[in-house]
């Protein structure tokens, strides 16, 4: 799998450059828990963190909403996984900032393993309290709607099949096939597609109303992207707290012109520059 920016070479991200922090702690912790426990520790990390109904809920054993997250099944299993983390993790890291990111992926995380128990108990998953969930897909899926939500006209290029897509078209055939498989009952990983599609809806959602979030500090944000004209319910608001002057409203023009642009071509496109104008303008809503 590769990225293509359809106006810029990839670079510092997608796989193309440097790791994120968050991401990187993520891929080792994958690695490491996965290869120490079947090596040495005979699955003991598995036993104690994957997550049941049984144990997770019914037993007080809340930890395993976030342990289930950090083990994986076989080495596909992690790979399949670490995939899609290393290219597209960054990119949501950097749009979040590196606080928010992780409380963003374990949220969704969290979210598929909720998403799995609410399906057993109305009856649509044949899920046994005993049957136990592990892998990091939740978070990933998130991460995934997370960034078909915010620059859905970015291009990925996958080896298998070997197709170009863009983000919406990807997020829309990996929900459309893990709903299928959830709703005829087909595979065998109907619980980890429920997963799958928790953690898109809280993904969805997280990235729309990024406000949940603001509690966490890591970095700077990048505010969502909006549709049609720009300036008209914010500008109103202002107008009513103290006057604009026209270097502000310069300001504004300049952001909501770099918002579309990550909107149309991703963050990755921006330059240095328009970076630049984006971290001094949440600078100065923070200190508002």
């Amino acid at each position: 799998m590769s990225i293509m920016d359809r106006n810029h070479p990839p670079h510092g991200g997608f796989g193309g450059g440097s790791l994120t922090p968050v991401v990187k702690w993520l891929l080792i912790a994958n690695a490491g828990i996965f290869f120490l426990d079947l090596m040495f520790l005979d699955h003991a990390f598995r036993d104690w963190g994957e997550f049941t109904v049984a144990s997770g809920l019914l037993g007080g054993r809340f930890w395993e909403l976030v342990t289930f997250q950090f083990l994986h099944a076989n080495l596909g299993h992690l790979l399949l996984n670490s995939i899609p983390l290393y290219f597209f993790g960054p990119w949501m890291e950097r749009w979040w900032g590196s606080a928010r990111f992780a409380a963003f992926y374990l949220t969704c995380g969290l979210a598929g393993a909720l998403t799995c128990v609410g399906m057993m108990v109305i009856g649509w998953l044949n899920f046994s309290a005993d049957t136990a969930l592990v892998g990091a897909s939740a978070g990933i899926y998130g991460i995934l709607i997370g960034v078909a939500c915010i620059a859905p006209a970015l291009q990925v290029r996958l080896l298998i099949p070997p197709i170009t897509l863009t983000m919406r078209q990807l997020a829309i055939a990996i929900l459309v096939l893990a709903a299928f498989f959830v709703t005829f009952r087909v595979g065998g990983n109907v619980g980890g597609e429920a997963a799958h599609l928790g953690g898109a809806i809280a993904g969805f959602f997280l990235v729309r109303h990024p406000s949940v979030l603001q509690w966490f500090h890591g970095g700077v944000r990048m505010p969502p992207p909006r549709r049609g004209s720009v300036g008209g319910a914010r500008a109103t608001r202002e107008q009513k707290i103290r006057p604009r002057t026209r270097v502000r409203l310069a300001c504004d023009d300049e952001v909501d012109r770099i918002l579309d642009k990550i909107s149309q071509d991703g963050f990755q496109s921006l330059t240095e520059e328009e970076r630049e104008t984006l971290r001094k303008a949440a600078e100065s809503k923070t200190k508002e």
